[in-house]
């Protein structure tokens, strides 16, 4: 592999390509495991005796342990090298997704949850740094985007399981035994990121102490950066998650059955993996403030049209409308926010992001389920996010005029 002087791939090299490959297949192995409870909540339900609070809070369990293990994760790669942490992640997402089926009450439903979100959390920081710091400058939000997909595609899995068998166990299945039997695949194929392994031998060389986490995210006037980051991540997640947790649920409220709910899911990761790619080619081509306008326009037009709307095509639209511009839209901050932060600090940068965002993917599940438990009809749920897109976009658009990292 041809790198420069930094370590940073000269072009989409074989390596590259291996990386971002690899990267691929566990984002889509977390992909599975992030819309396993929403697919499966209607079988859940009933098994589990669960309300539509309880349901929500189940659902949101495994993003309170994303948040943590995204913290924990992005900051112990700045120290260890990503790839380490990557294995770690995902032997610990695949061994409790897999204990999620011998689940025998809410309460231990609630633990395997949290304990595989640590898990997909640790390993979401590093899938992305990887993948970035593998492409050339030119290329970065594309291959961040094309890795990303991997996620809808694991989404998309999942409710084709759910739809295809009453067995609610076997979603848990794919999603535990997959990231086991790729743990073997990134140890023998995947080396670690040759730009963080350059800077890490000049840190030391030059004898540079590592920065704390504050210094990280505040120091040499990150601070606002940060800050607009933040922000953005959290808006735009609690939408994303509501979705994610609630679509499947929340058609059926309006009238569809299970299997056309579910369609509405697949086409709705359909729609992301297409938005993430269009959105990432768009960024490295340097449209970044018109995608963001255009991202935010269109996650309230999805957002309207799920709400108030009726029928099943209309439906198929807002779905598709809504994993474009909502779940792909998020590729848009996984691949600025890597610019925002030199390489030694790149992963707690992330992390931080990524753990700040799932306290809007924790929200997000948890308000639809209490707006549900209320009374309140599929309508008011999905409307209730809109004001949120408000502020993250106004957010991201200042975050863009933010002066990016250098090193």
């Amino acid at each position: 592999m041809t790198t420069s002087t930094d370590g940073q791939t000269a072009g989409m090299s074989g390596t590259a390509a291996r990386v971002i490959g690899l990267c691929f297949l566990a984002a889509m192995l977390e992909g599975v495991d992030i819309q396993s409870m929403g697919v499966s909540m209607s079988k859940l339900a009933p098994l589990f005796h669960l309300s539509k609070s309880q349901g929500g809070w189940a659902a949101s369990m495994s993003i309170i342990g994303l948040m943590i293990g995204a913290a924990a994760g992005g900051r112990l790669s700045d120290r260890i090298g990503r790839k380490k942490v990557l294995l770690g992640a995902l032997c610990l997402l695949g061994v409790f997704s897999l204990a999620t089926t011998r689940a025998w009450d809410f309460n231990s439903l609630l633990v395997m949850r949290f304990l595989t979100g640590l898990g997909m959390g640790a390993a979401f920081p590093n899938l992305i740094a990887l993948t970035s710091e593998a492409a050339t400058p030119k290329m970065k939000a594309t291959a961040v985007s094309l890795m990303y997909c991997g996620m809808p595609v694991g989404g998309a899995i999942a409710s084709l399981i759910a739809a295809k068998t009453a067995d609610w166990t076997l979603v848990f299945y794919v999603g535990g035994f997959g990231p086991l039997i790729l743990v073997p695949l990134i140890m023998l194929l995947m080396p670690e990121s040759q730009q963080f392994l350059a800077r890490e031998k000049r840190a030391e060389a030059a004898h540079v102490a590592r920065p704390s986490a504050a210094t990280v995210l505040t120091g040499e006037g990150r601070g606002p950066s940060t800050a607009f980051l933040w922000i953005s991540f959290f808006f735009t997640l609690l939408v994303v998650y509501m979705l994610i947790n609630w679509l499947p649920p929340l058609m059926e409220l309006k009238g569809l059955s299970r299997e056309e709910s579910l369609i509405v899911t697949m086409v709705m990761n359909l729609g992301s993996a297409i938005g993430a790619v269009t959105l990432g080619s768009l960024m490295d081509r340097g449209h970044i403030k018109p995608v963001i306008v255009v991202m935010y326009l269109g996650m309230a037009t999805a957002l309207a049209t799920l709400a108030f709307m009726q029928g099943v095509p209309m439906m198929q639209l807002g779905g598709f409308l809504a994993g474009f511009f909502a779940i792909g839209g998020q590729l848009v901050l996984y691949a600025l926010s890597p610019q925002f932060y030199p390489t030694l600090m790149r992963g707690t940068g992330i992390g931080a992001a990524t753990a700040v965002g799932r306290l809007g993917s924790i929200g997000g599940p948890i308000i639809a389920g209490s707006l549900l438990q209320s009374g309140q009809g599929p309508a008011a749920v999905i409307a209730a996010m809109i004001p949120g897109l408000v502020i993250a976009g106004i957010a991201a658009l200042l975050l863009i005029r933010r002066p990016r990292a250098e090193g």
